[in-house]
């Protein structure tokens, strides 16, 4: 878990990006002691920090921005729960950042921690690599309107970055529901039911990491705070608008994979009946024919036939005849 965390050079990775209008600095820290400067700088500071392990730096940062113990205790690896917290200096974020591994064809989360203030705000990631990208080359590149914008509309950038790689999660879920619902229609198999089982498996770790969320940007919406300002709030309210549109797509996808797992019970129970059908058949068939070599199996020295020389062929004649009345009767009414 740990080797994750690091980088090329074996260390933990800081950036700082700071910015306003007008002016645009970004570099990578060699120390934390390094972005302590920009705490009261009139510019806006993002500082990243990717590994979260490393108790002693987050507790160098957490002694120079006061944050709260619990704060810090919340920031180290952990599987907390998306959740805000107000510390009046501060504001404190927890989110879950989702991934897709096209190699694994599975969905792999981190957990975001986000720390705001009015000038600086700090975000730790448990592993290099995130979904940002495009809020760094805005902000490098003067795109939009966030470079003018204070801490907290970064704030909202990010957890917009967020909930907006979720959507393409759900595209990729989308795709393997459809080559499910074509397998199980085609060629369903044991297989078939256990990816069933694990795409289902993974669309309820999707639901529980996303749910919570709803009620972090309803708390940021009506967050009664100086650090969270009013002409921000109608951003929350437009992310979560979209995080309910996540949330809806989920509940639809695990209604879906309940009812393919329906459909796979219903085809293995027409697939058992049709089998059942066939051997009933051929059972059927096989009475009148076991019923006339019964007859020639007794030991009677007297019996039709016995001693002719077309005896045997009469009788096989007599069976095929039989045999080929009753498929044709089959037939007519429509059992086979």
């Amino acid at each position: 878990m740990e080797l994750e965390c690091l980088d090329n050079n074996g260390k933990l990775r800081k950036t700082l990006i700071s910015y306003d209008e007008f002016n645009y600095e970004e570099k990578e820290l060699s120390s934390i002691e390094e972005c302590f400067e920009y705490k009261n700088s009139p510019s806006i500071t993002w500082i990243n920090i990717d590994g979260t392990y490393d108790l002693e730096l987050i507790e160098k940062i957490g002694r120079h921005f006061n944050l709260h113990p619990l704060t810090i205790e919340d920031i180290t690896p952990s599987n907390q729960r998306p959740k805000v917290e107000d510390f009046t200096d501060y504001i404190f974020v927890i989110l879950k950042m989702l991934y897709f591994d096209e190699e694994i064809n599975k969905t792999s989360c981190e957990q975001l921690s986000m720390v705001i203030t009015p000038n600086v705000l700090i975000t730790f990631q448990e592993k290099p690599g995130d979904v940002f990208d495009l809020i760094r080359d805005k902000l490098k590149n003067k795109k939009g309107k966030i470079r003018k914008m204070p801490s907290d509309y970064l704030a909202y950038s990010l957890i917009d970055a967020i909930v907006d790689n979720y959507f393409v999660i759900l595209e990729k879920i989308g795709d393997q529901l459809d080559t499910l619902e074509e397998e199980l229609i085609t060629s369903p198999s044991q297989n078939t039911l256990i990816n069933v089982y694990e795409l289902k498996r993974e669309v309820l770790f999707l639901l529980k990491s996303v749910w919570p969320l709803r009620t972090v940007l309803t708390n940021l919406e009506k967050e009664d705070s100086p650090i969270i300002n009013s002409s921000t709030k109608i951003f929350f309210k437009d992310v979560y608008d979209h995080t309910f549109q996540v949330i809806d797509t989920i509940e639809q996808f695990r209604e879906s994979l309940s009812e393919m797992l329906n459909i796979y019970i219903s085809s293995l129970g027409n697939k058992t009946n049709t089998i059942m059908k066939i051997l009933t058949i051929f059972a059927t068939i096989m009475m009148p024919l076991n019923l006339i070599t019964g007859f020639y199996g007794m030991n009677f020295e007297f019996m039709p036939g016995l001693h002719d020389q077309w005896g045997f062929a009469l009788v096989v004649i007599t069976m095929i005849i039989i045999s080929a009345a009753m498929l044709f009767l089959f037939k007519k009414k429509n059992w086979i």
